[in-house]
This record gives structure tokens, C-alpha cells and sequence, in this order.
């Protein structure tokens, strides 16, 4: 079995950041900051992060979210349930000080806030919901209700 992850605008899985100021004719955009220092590579507050990458598997038991969440304490993190059935997994990483002595060769780890959010199915028992946080992985578990199986009835053929 192979996974594809879409690159659709309209697709809600997709994994792509749209950024509304794309192609207008000035260095500024939703997704970049001007730094200070033009020869340092400086991911944007948002670039990186925003995407918090979040796996949604399904079991016969339950809807089981995963998302990597390195460096992040669970305090840092709140997952919600909006509207009746939509889940909110957001947070927020904060940039490292950055003293006046320092040298920075590279920054490549990401920092600002994140949000995801999923349409959970009707069948997702919504006041049940736990989550977990363990070695920079939060785990939420969503149970499922049983699915009822329909009663048969034998009916006699006569004749």
C-alpha cells in the first residue's frame, strides 16, 4: 500500500501553504520576515511550523491521530473540539533568545504557531476523546461507536 499526499489548494489534506501575496510585486509575504542579516538562511515564524505534519489513522476501535511535536511541552500544546465535530490541534514553539554576542552559522529549526483542524466522522464518540504526550509525539484517540450490525431474520420458503 503507498500513501500520496496531494499538492491541491482545495484539497483539505493537502499539505500545501497557500500564500495570498504570491506573485505581487514586493519582497513581503505571509509566510517571510525581513531579517537583519540577509546571508543567514531564517525559516519565517510560520513556514516550517504552520504544517505541523499529524498522521490520521483509523482502526476498527477508533480515529488515532499522531503528530510530531519535537520540543514542544504538552502545556504548550490544547486540543479542542470545535463546532460538535471538528478537532483542533494547535500550539506554539518560541524562537531561542538570540543574544547580541552570539555568532549564528544556521537556523533551521522552526518556531511560531501551528493549527490543524479535522472534520471527525459521525461516528466519533466526541465526549470520549483522551490525548497523550510522550518523547515529542502527541497521540489523540478518538473512539468510535460501535457500529450496530443489522438484525437478520430467517424467513421459510414455503413449497
Amino acid at each position: 500500500m503507498s500513501i500520496t499526499r496531494s499538492s491541491n489548494t482545495f484539497d483539505p489534506f493537502s499539505l500545501d501553504l497557500w500564500d495570498p501575496f504570491d506573485g505581487f510585486p514586493f519582497n513581503h509575504s505571509l509566510f517571510s520576515t525581513p531579517r537583519s542579516s540577509p546571508s543567514l538562511s531564517f525559516p519565517s515564524d510560520t513556514s516550517a511550523f504552520a504544517a505541523a505534519r499529524i498522521d490520521w489513522r483509523e482502526t476498527p476501535e477508533a480515529h488515532v491521530f499522531k503528530a510530531d511535536l519535537p520540543g514542544i511541552k504538552k502545556e504548550e500544546v490544547k486540543v479542542e473540539v470545535e463546532e460538535g465535530n471538528v478537532l483542533q490541534i494547535s500550539g506554539e514553539r518560541t524562537r531561542e533568545n538570540e543574544e547580541k554576542n552570539d555568532t549564528w552559522h544556521r537556523v533551521e529549526r522552526s518556531s511560531g504557531k501551528f493549527v490543524r483542524r479535522f472534520r471527525l466522522p459521525e461516528n466519533a464518540k466526541m465526549d470520549q476523546i483522551k490525548a497523550a504526550m510522550e518523547n515529542g509525539v502527541l497521540t489523540v484517540t478518538v473512539p468510535k461507536e460501535e457500529v450496530k450490525k443489522p438484525e437478520v431474520k430467517s424467513i421459510e420458503i414455503s413449497g
